[in-house]
């Protein structure tokens, strides 16, 4: 098993790629292919580049970070951005981590030990879970996922809000089930009744959450953030 994931780093701003390459070289598990200020000639070297993980900015000249890693093919992405608000968009072409700058080793190392972990155990990078519907078998791909609830007419069943604002009515199935299931760092129980895709959410606070999807009347759906899940939910949205 390789020990190091072959990386490459794009940041258009000189100081901030020095300062990221000089964290990467303090992390065992990373080999630094290559470094980039300039996302275009990145593109133009892709292939003849060998690499597991690439380390990007967002906001850049010419193509944009997250544009960049769609086109690149079953790689791993990490991004550093001193913009909070790409999160959501991240999250959604299934980026590895989103942090925020200024960045720190630590924080980075926790990064690629989830980058590590995903890429040694391809089971962690699937798509979908296949579950039972009151329609028949469903393959519920995670990035259409926005929350999960008990079900109202049977607290066995689980209610699905996908991203197309259709809903899937999931049978006899346990929230312990779904969660050992689910991508961890990508899902968060919030109470006892349901599970919300952290990728859905708009704003929070310490005792709701609104998310992204609008209801009747173009009001926000919001979810009750319980005391009881509360530290780990904020936990696992700390950028």
């Amino acid at each position: 098993m390789n020990t190091k994931l072959k990386c490459l780093l794009l940041d258009d701003e000189l100081p901030g790629l020095t300062y990221l390459k000089m964290l990467c070289e303090q992390i065992p598990e990373v080999e630094i292919v290559k470094t980039f200020n300039n996302p275009e000639k990145l593109l133009a070297d892709i292939p003849n580049l060998d690499f597991d993980l690439l380390i990007s900015d967002i906001e850049m000249p010419g193509i944009d970070g997250l544009h960049l890693a769609e086109m690149l093919d079953n790689k791993l992405v990490i991004f550093c951005t001193a913009y909070k608000e790409y999160a959501a968009d991240a999250f959604n072409i299934d980026a590895v981590d989103y942090i925020t700058k200024p960045v720190k080793l630590e924080r980075l190392q926790k990064a690629i030990s989830k980058a590590f972990e995903r890429f040694h155990k391809p089971d962690a990078a699937r798509k979908f879970i296949q579950l039972n519907t009151d329609k028949g078998k469903t393959l519920l791909y995670f990035n259409q996922i926005q929350y999960i609830k008990t079900a109202v007419s049977d607290s066995r069943d689980k209610t699905v809000l996908l991203a197309d604002g259709s809903f899937l009515n999931l049978k006899n199935v346990k929230f312990d089930t779904l969660l050992n299931e689910l991508p961890e760092a990508d899902f968060c129980r919030i109470n006892k009744k349901e599970i919300v895709a952290v990728k859905a959410i708009k704003f929070f606070n310490h005792n709701e959450i609104v998310l992204h999807h609008l209801e009747i009347k173009d009001k926000n759906t919001t979810l009750l953030l319980s005391e009881t899940y509360r530290a780990e939910f904020l936990k696992k949205v700390k950028i």
